[in-house]
């Protein structure tokens, strides 16, 4: 494949310093023409909202451990919005810094959001799982200047580690916590952004004048794990996240009065764009659960009459167990958007005949949103052996190494393009460019065949990916630190399949001494003390004499997958 350049042809950079490719005046244009991009901002949209609808439940947030609901209507969370524009500008949060949230699923999320996009900031959502070794690579990379975590959040202590990545980047000027005190290093959230009255700032009104941000202006950095052991922050601007999550409303006809329900975390592409662009810039509820618990969620879809949700293939497992216990009426809920991880036959028939919803199939990545999509009331045997048709927007094909399109049925690389993908990598123009043809088109790493009806099946990965529950797992990086634990001389980590997750990591190791092999304990700790986030840890252990190797050295890991996945 050949790759993009990174200059025109008289010598200039395609892209800026952040790493921001430049878009063809004429698709540019064409695309706002179509009404695939729009001439407002998410800032714009959900304040429109507010002055029309003050009094419309915004979002409704679910947490663990708590009796009751906490509902914020559109006046109420747009005033949040104001006061918490008014401390980011005491803080000193001006265009272009870059603010990053570490947040469960709750009220703060969007209005913290909306916020930081009111001053002219850029936010970087952070998954809760990150650890120690994932955020400061970000927050140094990104050299953002606040950090907003929890105190506590499913037994780990944020606010610790928050004040401990205060102590040790100079760019980090200050971190927040929610929920609790504030331990040395770190500061009070409550206390700084909710207890005081910024929106009486009187330069308030106008300095969100002056900085109200442009449809061109970023919104987001959204760290993805790649094969490079590197992750890389994804740039979005109010464009490209309005078009990269349009295809919920489009392809289902869900209006705004009709409710989403969200538990993938808000920190992940799709909770932030189904969880929090869409439906704030639409006047829609959407209803929060911090914890995944599907039974408390069937309790809340009857509760909050839930009409649709979008997340990964093992919470509508889960959910279809649940219900044979729980036996909620569902009556509002019709529709599961599924994406992350194929859909098995049983899965949809269940889905219809226990949850007396349709399924959905999706297929995206954080660099684009939604690419494709089954159309409601498809067969089961489409939605469970297609991820769908393109949509309207977006144009793909599947392609040979030498750049050839392929004819139906023949598996080749998927590429993609349209007015819903990325601007581009953060300060790794080199890597952008690496994934994009000469020709326009993005790489996605992933191998597809086309369908007779016009839709793709992911067949595979050219990329070296396990996705577990939806979750990328980097495996370049977890293989860097086990290579230096002392009891492995090689190793390879694979995904296999799992009926709930899709896949699991298992480290397939050659030990230094056959005679004392590591033991799955001793590798998951060594990855823990490294600071590597739980859900990126192996859960299986194969030790192996030697490995399969091409001739040219490289493991075959396709092979290791069929040894081992047959078991």
């Amino acid at each position: 494949m050949e790759s993009a350049s990174q200059q025109y042809a008289d010598g200039t950079p395609r892209h800026d310093e952040l790493g921001r490719w430049d878009i063809d005046p004429a698709d540019a244009e064409a695309w706002v023409q179509a009404g695939y991009w729009p001439t407002t901002t998410m800032v714009d949209d959900f304040r429109a909202v507010v002055a029309a609808t003050p009094d419309r439940p915004a979002v409704v947030c679910y947490r663990q451990g708590r009796d009751e609901p906490v509902t914020f209507t559109y006046g109420q969370l747009g005033a949040l919005v104001d006061r918490f524009a008014g401390a980011l500008l005491e803080l000193g949060i001006g265009p272009g810094d870059v603010v990053s949230l570490q947040l469960p699923n709750s009220w703060e999320f969007p209005a913290l959001t909306l916020a930081i996009l009111s001053v002219g900031g850029v936010v970087n959502p952070l998954v809760p799982i990150f650890r120690h070794r994932e955020l400061s690579f970000i927050l140094e990379r990104t050299a953002s200047k606040l950090l907003v975590v929890p105190r506590e959040f499913r037994g780990f202590d944020h606010g610790e580690l928050a004040a401990r990545l205060v102590a040790e980047l100079p760019t980090l000027q200050a971190a927040f916590v929610t929920d609790g005190e504030a331990p040395e290093g770190a500061r009070s959230f409550d206390e700084f952004f909710v207890s005081r009255r910024w929106e009486d700032r009187p330069d308030l009104a106008a300095e969100l004048a002056a900085r109200r941000p442009r449809p061109t202006d970023l919104v987001e950095i959204q760290f993805t794990s790649g094969t490079t052991g590197e992750p890389k922050g994804v740039l979005h601007d109010h464009r490209t996240v309005w078009a990269s999550g349009r295809g919920l409303v489009s392809s289902l006809g869900v209006t705004p009065d009709q409710a989403g329900f969200m538990a993938s975390t808000l920190a992940h592409q799709t909770g932030f764009l189904f969880g929090l662009a869409g439906p704030l810039g639409r006047g829609a509820k959407v209803v929060y659960q911090d914890v995944w618990d599907a039974a408390a969620a069937l309790r809340i879809f009857d509760a909050e009459q839930i009409v649709w949700t979008v997340s990964a293939t093992p919470f509508v497992v889960d959910l279809i167990n649940a219900q044979q216990e729980v036996g909620a009426s569902l009556e509002s809920f019709r529709y599961f958007v599924c994406g992350g991880a194929p859909i098995p036959p049983h899965v949809v028939s269940a889905a219809a005949e226990t949850l007396d919803c349709e399924l959905v199939a999706v297929w995206g990545m954080t660099e684009n949103g939604v690419v494709t999509s089954t159309a409601p009331g498809s067969p089961i045997e489409v939605v469970a052996n297609s991820d769908g048709i393109p949509v309207p927007w977006m144009q793909l094909r599947v392609v040979d190494e030498d750049g050839a399109e392929l004819p139906v049925g023949e598996t080749g690389r998927l590429q993609v393009r349209g007015p819903s993908q990325a601007l581009g990598y953060f300060r790794r123009a080199d890597v952008y460019a690496a994934s994009c043809t000469a020709d326009g088109w993005f790489d996605t790493g992933d191998l597809a065949w086309r369908r007779d009806d016009g839709g793709i099946r992911i067949s595979g990965r050219a990329k070296d990916l396990v996705i577990r529950g939806g979750e990328n797992v980097p495996v370049a990086e977890v293989e860097a630190v086990l290579y230096t634990h002392g009891k492995v001389r090689e190793l390879a980590v694979i995904g296999l399949p799992d009926d709930r997750l899709g896949e699991r990591a298992c480290a397939v190791v050659v030990p230094e001494d056959e005679a004392d092999p590591p033991t799955l304990v001793e590798l998951v700790r060594f990855l823990d003390e490294a600071g590597m986030a739980k859900q990126y840890w192996p859960e299986r252990l194969e030790v192996v004499a030697a490995m399969p190797r091409t001739p040219s050295g490289k493991i075959q890991k396709f092979l290791l997958r069929q040894q081992f996945g047959a078991r």
